[in-house]
């Protein structure tokens, strides 16, 4: 009778754990709206570099970082609290 309870307490942690780490809640980055905007932004920066004379290359590269590092920082937020399931057997 011991080991019935026992082996059913297993099974339910078992479960719990499965369904914790097989969760994911994001989405890959280039099926985000998040990379679009960061495309669409840089590539006005450049063109607006290109097209006027008030912004030259070297502040337009600095916008064009300044974008990149928050792109960055907000994918990172983003997969902060995801979790997902590592089908490598080494691990």
């Amino acid at each position: 009778m011991s080991t019935h309870a026992a082996d059913r307490s297993t099974r339910t942690d078992d479960r719990r754990h499965d369904h914790t780490v097989g969760t994911v809640e994001t989405k890959p980055a280039f099926k985000t709206t998040e990379l679009v905007v960061w495309a669409v932004t840089v590539l006005a920066v450049l063109i607006a570099a290109a097209v006027t004379e008030n912004l030259d290359g070297h502040d337009a590269w600095k916008y064009v970082t300044w974008l990149s590092v928050g792109y960055m920082i907000s994918r990172g937020l983003a997969k902060a609290g995801s979790y997902q399931r590592d089908n490598d057997p080494r691990s």
